[in-house]
């Protein structure tokens, strides 16, 4: 029993590490909350059955967590609405008037904050760099 104890505890662990990095909308985090404990359950439920002998039941259950596990961490692509060059230049924080190079430094900084790995979030970094583009096609066609 010690063996089955263990390996509970490595997916719990697992688990909390997993939910801990939830960084989309809510109802979306729902969902990968709820099948990452799921999955974990199901993965357990499968290497116990394991341990007693019930391979066709122990495939079955492992197959359906790690479906689970697998499904849960498919992320939607966040799409940008279209912005206006007020807005742009207010999401980067330059004049009407900034060079290209102004622009690009604007935007360096702004996604600095902005990325999902610094602590933000795709649609601010999405929305950030929408901004920026915006702002030098803007340029390149006056």
């Amino acid at each position: 029993m010690g063996l089955i104890g263990l390996a509970l505890a490595a997916i719990a662990v697992w688990a909390l590490v997993r939910l801990g990095r939830q960084t989309e909308r809510r109802g979306r985090a729902h969902w990968r909350v709820t099948a990452t404990l799921l999955g974990s359950v199901l993965l357990a439920g499968g290497a116990l059955a394991a341990f007693r002998g019930a391979w066709l039941a122990a495939a079955a259950l492992a197959g359906a967590g790690l479906y689970l596990a697998w499904s849960s961490r498919i992320r939607s692509v966040v799409r940008s609405e279209p912005i206006s060059d007020a807005d742009a230049r207010a999401v980067l924080g330059v004049r009407a008037g900034a060079n290209e190079a102004e622009i690009r430094a604007a935007w360096k900084r702004a996604m600095a904050r902005a990325h999902p790995d610094q602590g933000g979030t795709e649609g601010l970094a999405t929305r950030v760099n929408a901004a920026r583009d915006r702002l030098l096609k803007r340029r390149g066609s006056s």
